[in-house]
């Protein structure tokens, strides 16, 4: 007799609305968890992008003080320069900001040579802490290391190739018969528009090398893909060469010798990083089971 079964422990009925509001409480909960884990990760990113901006800055600032610098000694680099250039050139203006334009190409280039390597240790500063002791102290050599390779990638291509160069370019001049006037803007341009990228070609080593560290590169991927990393080199050397076969193999020979070099050097680091993660993942195991 008497009324509907009470709701409780044993009765064998449920209120349906004390149910819904139990799993609306756990939806919330879970949306608000989920709401802190995105902040979280979203803070984490905003972090790391400031930083990367504060090291960037710094960069800048060097930057801008080796440019001063750079911008002061100019004419003693330019009066050495054309002691040692390739060829017996007149040169001329033939606008009142050429002179200033090759001054603040010489600056731009002289602070380049002395903030590239700050730039590396200040993305290996970022990437540190990522990293363990003996990998932050494997890749902090490879910051004097872009340094002496951006340098000897420069004078590689001032000493040996921009000679080369000019002469096949001076040939065509006279067999057009043409009077050989250059400007020294232009020439500067030319010149340093040639040799710079050789500098920064001869980074591939190091670039390679601190990517496979942190894991971003794998050499077995570019190991499979070399012919079309060839086929680049060639269509680069073809592109910065007179038309002739020795000057084509004095450039695609050492790009090729560079690549193989960076490659081998990825491996080497690829292999020994992969032995580590083997061994760590070995005894995770046996300590488990003491």
């Amino acid at each position: 007799m008497g009324g509907p079964p009470r709701d409780g422990p044993g009765s064998g009925w449920s209120c349906p609305t004390g149910r819904h509001g139990f799993m609306r409480r756990l939806t919330r909960r879970r949306e608000v968890q989920d709401r802190k884990k995105n902040k979280e990760k979203e803070m984490y990113w905003i972090d790391h992008y400031a930083e990367l901006r504060r090291r960037l800055i710094r960069v800048l600032i060097v930057f801008l003080f080796c440019f001063i610098a750079g911008f002061v000694f100019s004419e003693q680099i330019v009066r050495w320069l054309k002691a040692g250039a390739p060829a017996d050139l007149d040169w001329h203006v033939f606008s009142p900001t050429d002179a200033l334009w090759v001054w603040v190409q010489i600056a731009f280039i002289t602070s380049l040579v002395v903030v590239l390597p700050y730039f590396f240790f200040e993305m290996w500063a970022f990437a540190a802490p990522g990293l363990n002791a003996r990998e932050r102290r494997v890749t902090l050599q490879y910051v004097p290391l872009s340094a002496l390779l951006f340098v000897f990638g420069i004078g590689f291509a001032y000493c040996v190739l921009f000679p080369m160069i000019l002469r096949f370019l001076q040939s065509l001049a006279a067999r057009i018969g043409a009077n050989e006037v250059y400007g020294v803007a232009q020439y500067f341009k030319f010149m340093f528009g040639f040799i710079l990228p050789f500098g920064l070609l001869f980074e591939m080593p190091v670039v390679m090398l601190f990517l496979t560290r942190l894991g971003i590169l794998n050499p077995n991927v570019v190991r499979k893909t070399r012919k079309y990393a060839y086929l680049l080199l060639v269509i680069l050397a073809t592109m910065i060469t007179p038309p002739d076969l020795i000057s084509d193999l004095v450039v695609t020979v050492p790009l090729f010798l560079l690549f193989e070099v960076s490659l081998w050097l990825s491996m080497r680091t690829y292999r020994k990083m992969e032995r580590k993660r083997l061994l760590e993942g070995q005894e995770v195991p046996e300590n488990h089971d003491a």
